[in-house]
Order: structure tokens, then sequence, then C-alpha cells
């Protein structure tokens, strides 16, 4: 079986940052999926569940319903718990999305009240939200791509 690309990524040197994780183009249509890298994998404990599952719910939230909410595919947790995945339509850089994560950032940090998307009737696992854990993981996140956003992956 052949590997897939995101295997072949260092994920012993990969630190956090904004990467373009891939290009998938069809019938004239280009998708960008961009890694979300919140922590260094291996090296840092993995993000908490709750805390993650806030960041996809106010995170799909504020990208869904922002300027750039046409250009939006998905956004999600990845699953060792690490960061984020966000699909774009467009044949995008990191450099292109850098604003618009940062504004989503902001966002998270400052928000108040009821998590969106939190009821039973619209989740399969409503309870499970911590939004202070959440800002933690932000506030630090940003801080990273304010100082020297890492954005190409390192060389396996």
């Amino acid at each position: 079986m052949e590997k897939i690309a995101s295997f072949t990524v260092d994920h012993t040197k990969l630190m956090p940052g904004l990467y373009v994780s891939r290009k998938d183009s069809r019938d004239g249509v280009t998708v960008t999926t961009f890694d979300l890298r919140f922590t260094a994998p291996n090296r840092e404990p993995v993000m908490d569940v709750p805390a993650m599952h806030t960041i996809e719910h106010l995170g799909a939230t504020f990208l869904r319903n922002g300027e750039s909410k046409d250009d939006i595919v998905y956004f999600g947790p990845m699953g060792c718990r690490t960061g984020f995945y966000l699909l774009m339509f467009g044949d995008k850089t990191s450099e292109d999305v850098l604003p618009l994560v940062k504004r989503m950032c902001r966002d998270i940090i400052d928000y108040e009240g009821a998590i969106p998307g939190a009821a039973p009737s619209e989740c399969g696992n409503w309870q499970s939200q911590d939004l202070g854990m959440a800002k933690h993981y932000v506030r630090n996140y940003l801080a990273e791509l304010t100082s020297a956003c890492r954005q190409t992956y390192p060389q396996a």
C-alpha cells in the first residue's frame, strides 16, 4: 500500500504553525488543505478533547459566517489531537489564509456565552466542551502565528 503524503512529513521535527498540507484539483476546482498545527507532535501533550471540540464548534461557526464563508469546505480536528484541518476552495498559500486564521483565533479568545451547536439535538457529544481550555490553546497558537509562523513542513 502506498504511503499517504501526510505520513511522509517528519513529525519529530514538526512545530506549531500553519502549513499547506495538500492541494487537490478536479474539474477545474482546487481545494487547499491547511494543517493548523497547535502543538509539537510527540514532544508536547496532545490537546484535551473537550477543548478541541469547543475550538471546532467556535472555529467552524466563525469561518462559515465570515467574509470567506463561500471558500470554506471544512474545519475540524486532527485525529492525533495536535491541531486542526482547514479545507478551502482555491489554490491558496499559508500567507493567503494567515490573516483569516488569526481573526478566527481572536474571535475564539474573545468569545463568551453558550457554545454554538452544543445542544443534544445539534451535536453527538454536546456536553464535551471546555471554553476556558480552548482559549488557552488558541492563545498559545496565536502567539506562535504572531511571532514566527512556520509555513513549510520540515524535510523528512
